[in-house]
């Protein structure tokens, strides 16, 4: 789910009631097209990885998918396997890491070199990734202007999202 700066709306698009198979079938659709235009080898484990990280608008921790691969094939899977699908996925740029949740979350960009910028809510732990031209133009601006070369941002920003707030939960 994506909101662009272009694009404003008052609904978290992670709440909001949509077909979330659809958010699935094209994160996978993306990744093998991607993978096959540059070469890279999605592993039956590596597409199944991103789907885990795709079941929701949920950032999961590494554990977490560890879990779910547990659960499904009935054997134990080792750590170092979870971690080196999760980090082949964050090389070909299909997900991102929250690092103030330590955990990871599918990209809606896949394929396009940008910043990470994610609104997530302390309540339900939907997170978004949005695209914010103008707050990137504007760290690049304060970077320049301190003789600082930014060559990576990632902002988090958490709070309370819609949905949370109608419930009546943040209060």
């Amino acid at each position: 789910m994506t909101l662009s700066s272009d694009n404003q709306s008052d609904a978290f698009l992670g709440c909001a009631p949509h077909n979330h198979q659809h958010c699935i079938d094209d994160a996978l659709r993306t990744a093998r097209e991607q993978c096959i235009q540059s070469g890279a080898r999605l592993t039956p484990l590596r597409e199944r990885v991103l789907e885990l990280v795709w079941q929701s608008h949920e950032p999961l921790g590494a554990y977490q998918i560890l879990e779910s691969l547990t659960r499904e094939d009935g054997r134990r899977s080792a750590p170092p396997t979870v971690y080196r699908a999760l980090e082949f996925l964050l090389e070909q740029g299909l997900v991102h890491r929250i690092a103030s949740l330590n955990a990871f979350i599918g990209c809606p960009f896949p394929g396009k070199a940008h910043e990470g910028y994610f609104m997530i809510c302390s309540h339900c732990s939907v997170a978004i990734e949005i695209q914010a031209d103008t707050l990137q133009a504007q760290l690049h601006q304060l970077g320049e202007a301190h003789g600082f070369q930014i060559e990576q941002s990632v902002v988090e920003v958490s709070g309370c999202c819609s949905a949370c707030r109608q419930a009546g939960i943040a209060e």
